[in-house]
């Protein structure tokens, strides 16, 4: 009796074991596979033919569609001439930075002939993400969106639409980016700027040689579409807006936002959004528009004007004129009130299930300076008086390692790094002012980065300064996390005051977020995906000349808050390519004068 009863017991716990382990593999989504080959195709635009490297022969690449929840391995071929990484812009990886991407930070490069499969691990997004190479300037070529599809068995928090359709915008250059990239950083020099942009590819009817060439998206009259837009430019915001439609923006990287009402939108680099737009016009032809949003001096003319479209059109016989119509609530390229109204309406859905969870009881506070700045560089043919142009972060200008660093982390390998990135900056002056003393813009490279121990709440200020009158929007991205906006405002700012109109209740979370120009922006978030991760102006001009630096978030106490093993084969190091000199001894001279 005893044995029948024992026997009972232990089959009824596999059975209870064995549903478990079912129940698990639903929750964790299901499994998808892709492959990427990474190669060197001619493609024609602006009146030439030049050779870029691309994904799968295509610009934009492939799009990667999941369920929410679900697993991705992409085994990445590189049959290009130099070396690459992928990044999965927006997807947190939870304890899995070894798929992270960032080039020199969470791995090295793949080198040309080789290959490395990402495991790209889904948890809470939801929406529109996207992919793109996190290596030099490659992310301008190789690049795509990730659409992230409701859990199986929910649906979206609106009606859901008959359709959808994804919008990449891009940035294109008549020259070969990497060599004009490397040739500027090597010596000194300003780095190049695009020559126009792209919508899926295509600049449009407005740029020469491209009359009739615009990405055509076909819609049904009656239709509510989810329009899915990536700002993949390298170093722009855009203004976007489709003729005579309007739009109602419902998510924001990854994550549900309260419905905006809006007849245009901006978008900074690395931003992505989903819009509903309902097809409920005449029947013809309607152009989408986007134009570069300038939050520079108003006194640099020098950015692209170039106005890139596509083209809505009705099926059906047209009743419309040709050509399509223009949008007229397009904003001009200097037109800040009209980006500040539009990013200060958003905010988080906060619903029963999308619930917001800003933590309130903050461990770690810091005060990050970004701005533009010169660095002594006595070998760079390029520089005045031996300073070329830099920027940084709390006045450091991050320079990449020859390893990186979460191998050097995770491997205990000294002399990668150093655990010294400041707090607060360096001294505290009138950030916002048209003058300031002498040498206040030098900056000093360094390979400085910020240790968190897990579960700590962090509270990250962000101030905009006007160094070499070079402020901007920076759109600050963080990887591994997402993080909520707590507050934002002009000038700099107030610790007494301002924290008091902090949005603790429906904050917007989000990955990638403008620092406004002349102004701050403050996010709150909790370190509780541990690795190492990469924080950096998303405006590549900047990341370039050394806004970025790293967070290496600690273990927690179980193997469920740690860093997952590393996969068996990760790419090998080689040293890169030159970089600026090492200048700490020299700037302390030159300062002390």
């Amino acid at each position: 009796m005893e044995k029948n009863l024992l026997t009972y017991t232990m089959l009824e716990i596999l059975g209870i074991t064995l549903l478990a382990g079912q129940f698990f593999c639903m929750v964790q989504g299901d499994a998808h596979y892709y492959d990427f080959v990474l190669r060197e195709k001619n493609f024609t635009r602006l009146c030439s033919t030049k050779s870029m490297l691309v994904v799968n022969d295509s610009f934009p690449g492939p799009v990667i569609r999941v369920h929410k929840g679900d697993t991705v391995f992409v085994n990445v071929h590189n049959q290009g001439y130099y070396g690459v990484t992928i990044h999965w812009h927006g997807v947190k990886q939870p304890r899995n930075p070894w798929s992270d991407g960032p080039e020199y930070i969470t791995q090295c490069p793949i080198q040309p002939g080789t290959n490395f499969t990402y495991e790209v691990i889904f948890s809470d997004e939801e929406g529109t993400l996207w992919w793109h190479a996190h290596s030099d300037w490659t992310r301008a070529t190789v690049h795509g969106a990730i659409v992230v599809l409701p859990a199986i068995g929910s649906t979206y928090p609106f009606p859901e639409p008959d359709g959808d359709e994804v919008v990449v915008l891009a940035a294109w250059y008549k020259g070969n980016v990497k060599e004009l990239v490397d040739e500027a950083m090597f010596e000194g020099g300003d780095l190049p700027h695009s020559d126009a942009y792209t919508i899926n590819g295509e600049p449009g009817d407005f740029c020469d040689c491209s009359k009739g060439s615009a990405y055509r998206w076909i819609v049904d009259y009656g239709k509510t579409y989810l329009l899915r837009v990536v700002n993949g430019i390298m170093n722009a915001e855009v203004f976007f807006a489709v003729a005579q439609h309007n739009f109602t923006v419902v998510g924001m990287d990854g994550h549900y936002i309260k419905p905006i009402a809006t007849d245009y939108i901006m978008i900074s680099p690395g931003q992505t959004m989903d819009i509903l737009l309902t097809a409920n016009q005449s029947l013809g032809s309607y152009y989408m528009a986007a134009r570069q949003f300038s939050s520079e001096d108003i006194s640099v003319t020098g950015f692209d004007h170039a106005n890139v479209t596509a083209i809505l059109e009705y099926r059906g016989n047209s009743t419309s004129p040709s050509p399509p119509s223009f949008p007229s609530t397009l904003p001009m390229y200097l037109d800040f009130y009209a980006a500040l109204q539009f990013t200060k309406r958003v905010r988080s859905l906060a619903s029963q299930d999308y619930p917001v969870n800003v933590p309130l009881n903050i461990t770690t506070r810091m005060f990050v300076t970004a701005s533009m700045n010169t660095m002594i560089c006595t070998t760079c043919s390029e520089g005045i008086d031996n300073e070329i142009l830099a920027s940084s972060l709390n006045n450091i200008s991050w320079v990449n390692p020859h390893t990186d660093v979460l191998q050097a982390y995770y491997r205990n390998i000294s002399g990668v790094y150093t655990t010294d990135f400041p707090d607060f900056p360096p001294s505290f002056f009138n950030f916002t002012a048209d003058e300031f003393p002498d040498n206040i813009d030098l900056t000093v490279q360094g390979t400085k980065l910020k240790v968190l121990n897990y579960n700590e709440s962090v509270e990250i200020v962000f101030q905009g300064t006007n160094l070499l009158k070079g402020s901007v929007n920076h759109p600050m991205h963080l990887h591994g996390y997402s993080f909520y906006v707590v507050g934002t405002g002009h000038g700099i700012f107030n610790n007494e005051t301002d924290p008091k109109e902090f949005n603790l209740v429906d904050p917007p979370e989000v990955t990638t977020f403008g620092v406004p120009k002349i102004g701050w922006v403050a996010i709150r978030f909790v370190a509780k995906n541990p690795g190492v991760w990469f924080w950096h102006c998303h405006l590549d001009r900047h990341m370039s000349w050394g806004m970025n630096t790293v967070f290496i978030v600690k273990n927690g106490g179980t193997v469920e808050t740690s860093i997952r093993q590393p996969p068996a084969y990760m790419p090998s190091c080689k040293v890169p390519l030159k970089s600026w000199p090492k200048n700490e001894d020299v700037l302390e001279d030159r300062a002390s004068k």
